[in-house]
């Protein structure tokens, strides 16, 4: 079972422009690594109409029996899964009708956010260190100073809302447009464009987005996708790799990313409501990891002794 002291060590000697693991990673999965205060919430989005090219034509296949999952945490949600081992090309949804439904993506939108911004020149690179504001939060990690790789891992907000005040609203519009997410809807009235503004994204296509960032295939440096790919790893182990992000609105949240094996990829993307607020955030990984075990898409864990 995959424990702190290994990931702490992957973490360490990442660098910046490429990635470099002292595990004995597969040499074909060796090469493939380069490639809340909560305000006033705008109200959910109308369901968005998906356009079968973003994923290829791929045939999407309801996966009504995962309702067992999400029965199982009592909670509402869905889940995209697009399995492309071995050249496949499965796309599995549980809750066809919420995939295509757009959410504010909430920091989930660090993944995009942090390219915008070493794109800009915002941020040099993952060792450049963000001052702590000296406001006291409530989640005790944000309360220090910052770099791009902790304001991934603590979910900084503070960080990106200065990342953002430096990109701008017109040129985050910019962005958005040129990666195809969601309504590219940069708009608030108050708070994160991206937690309490108009920015909005369905489950579906964060999937279409996140194949676009494994691939290297956006619009910005290689060495840019390469670092945030690397600022995403959540797990490892010798013949697969973990990369994802949450986010949390208040009402719903997220878990999207995607596992890495030799022969391919799995991405997911997860949307669910959380009524209970943050007792039902781990709903968000156990779900998920559930179903993905289920389809022998991460190793089923260990009981503990």
């Amino acid at each position: 079972m995959m424990n702190h002291r290994f990931l702490f060590l992957v973490s360490l000697v990442i660098g910046n422009v490429g990635i470099l693991l002292t595990s004995p990673i597969s040499a074909a999965l060796s090469n493939r690594l380069h490639t809340p205060q909560i305000a006033q919430r705008p109200e959910i989005s109308n369901s968005t109409i998906v356009d079968d090219k973003s994923l290829g034509g791929v045939d999407r296949q309801a996966r009504s029996d995962w309702g067992s999952f999400f029965d199982s945490a009592e909670v509402q949600g869905t889940i995209v899964v697009l399995d492309q081992r071995g050249g496949a090309q499965q796309l599995w949804v549980y809750n066809q009708e919420r995939a295509d439904r757009a959410y504010s993506p909430a920091s989930t939108f660090k993944i995009p956010h942090s390219l915008f911004a070493l794109d800009a020149g915002v941020v040099r690179d993952e060792f450049q260190v963000f001052e702590w504001d000296g406001v006291e939060r409530d989640f005790a990690p944000h309360n220090q100073d910052q770099t791009l790789r902790s304001a991934m891992r603590n979910s900084a907000v503070w960080v990106y809302e200065m990342f953002a005040n430096e990109i701008g609203e017109a040129k985050a519009r910019e962005y958005l447009t040129q990666i195809d997410y969601g309504n590219a809807d940069p708009s608030t009235s108050e708070g994160a464009y991206w937690i309490d503004g108009a920015l909005a994204i369905s489950a579906q296509e964060q999937v279409y987005f996140l194949q676009k960032l494994y691939q290297n295939e956006l619009p910005f440096g290689v060495e840019h996708q390469r670092l945030v790919k690397d600022l995403m790893i959540v797990e490892a182990e010798q013949d697969w790799i973990l990369r994802a992000k949450t986010g949390w609105e208040g009402r719903w949240g997220w878990w999207v990313g995607w596992v890495e094996w030799p022969t391919g990829p799995v991405f997911f993307a997860l949307n669910i409501d959380t009524p209970n607020r943050l007792d039902d955030l781990y709903k968000r990984e156990e779900i998920t990891r559930a179903i993905l075990q289920s389809i022998d898409a991460l190793p089923a864990e260990e009981n503990p002794k």
